[in-house]
């Protein structure tokens, strides 16, 4: 919290008066209404001029619940910039009824970091990241030309709160159990746990591996990141993306916006793809929604895949001999947001693939009717 803290006062240098002028504490609250049938525990944010005008510009803060007096995680967020963007806060609303907090002049409790993401150039440039259930990584650019070289997105199996990356690659060992979880799931040349590529003619056009990260904000509730990708051809036209990648603690889906530019028609038809398994697995497929619950590997479980568009429905499925695919369209300029990630049975938490679907069906539910914010 003191880097965070530190952040803040050198942003609010020239607001500070507002604080003053106000005379220290403002009785203003923070109303969070669930509009759905749901119990809903994540993050919600608020943005910083909003929080400036309500609060203050008071450095040292705690937000509170105002019937129980518990206090409420928070995280500034930046999105890489210099200056704080939002207020991230992690709150439990009861379905169909709302919370409301109050804020404090008085130092927070320190918050757990429970999401982090990380460049690995150790292991030939891979990117990774993770939160308190789930953990992925893409590969880089030192990959590429390798025996072992793959292409979408790798998804590795957690059955630890514990953020396990650095011990992770630190001892090397990860595609066996210690007890911690492990990295079994194949991508191969596929998309993987659902990544996004260009698709023409019936086929997935793979770019490079990533060239360039960075790093918007890192935990301790939400880590956030681009990866950049050099253009390359697609049916006569050059492509370029980048992919913005947000991971909440506790979610087992990542948001990802992918903005793709296009040289000369600006509309571009994709593919998000989960890797196919030989033997038979359970597959959902609806309007939004995507999702894949493997056959059993061996002896390292049964993971499960999901896709969901933010708003609106695929344009059609379809299979390869390797992968399945969900098809949509990208506009030139324009960010694609979707959500993907997955979840392991060993783990505990979804065991079967009736429970990995409703909680995609829940999740979406929930990307359609948000929580509301009122500062009064």
């Amino acid at each position: 919290m003191k880097t965070i803290q530190k952040i803040i006062v050198i942003a609010l240098i020239g607001t500070a008066w507002m604080w003053l002028a106000c005379g220290g504490q403002t009785e203003r609250s923070i109303l969070i209404s669930n509009p759905t049938n749901l119990e809903r525990q994540e993050l919600v944010r608020i943005g910083f001029s909003d929080w400036l005008a309500a609060f203050g510009g008071d450095s040292v803060f705690r937000i509170v619940d105002r019937t129980t007096g518990d206090e409420i995680p928070y995280q500034v967020e930046t999105l890489g910039s210099d200056t704080p963007q939002y207020i991230l806060l992690d709150v439990s609303v009861p379905a169909g009824g709302s919370l409301r907090l109050t804020v404090e002049s008085a130092a927070p409790a320190p918050v757990k970091g429970r999401t982090y993401a990380r460049y690995v150039p150790e292991r030939f440039d891979d990117f990774a990241w993770e939160n308190d259930v789930v953990a992925f990584r893409m590969y880089g650019k030192a990959l590429e030309g390798r025996p072992d070289d793959a292409q979408g997105l790798d998804l590795w199996s957690k059955r630890t709160t514990d953020l396990v990356i650095d011990k992770w690659y630190e001892h090397g060992d990860y595609h066996t159990d210690h007890g911690e979880g492990l990295d079994y799931y194949s991508v191969g040349m596929t998309l993987g746990a659902g990544d996004i590529a260009p698709y023409s003619d019936d086929t997935v056009v793979f770019s490079k591996h990533y060239r360039e990260y960075r790093i918007l904000d890192n935990g301790p509730l939400r880590s956030t990141f681009e990866l950049i990708y050099e253009p390359w051809e697609v049916n006569g036209r050059t492509v370029s993306v980048i992919k913005k990648i947000s991971l909440d603690a506790g979610s087992q889906l990542n948001r990802v916006d992918v903005t793709y530019t296009v040289t000369n028609e600006g509309k571009l038809p994709v593919a998000i793809g989960i890797a196919r398994r030989p033997d038979p697995g359970t597959l959902l497929q609806e309007a939004g929604v995507f999702g894949y619950w493997e056959p059993e590997i061996g002896d390292n479980g049964i993971t499960g895949v999901g896709i969901l568009l933010s708003s609106g429905t695929f344009t059609e499925f379809s299979e390869l001999s390797n992968q399945y695919l969900a098809l949509t369209e990208a506009t030139d300029g324009q960010p694609l947001t979707y959500y993907v990630g997955g979840a392991w049975n060993k783990a505990g938490r979804y065991t079967t693939a009736e429970a990995w679907f409703d909680y995609l069906r829940v999740y979406r539910e929930r990307l359609d009717a948000p929580l509301t914010i009122t500062i009064e």
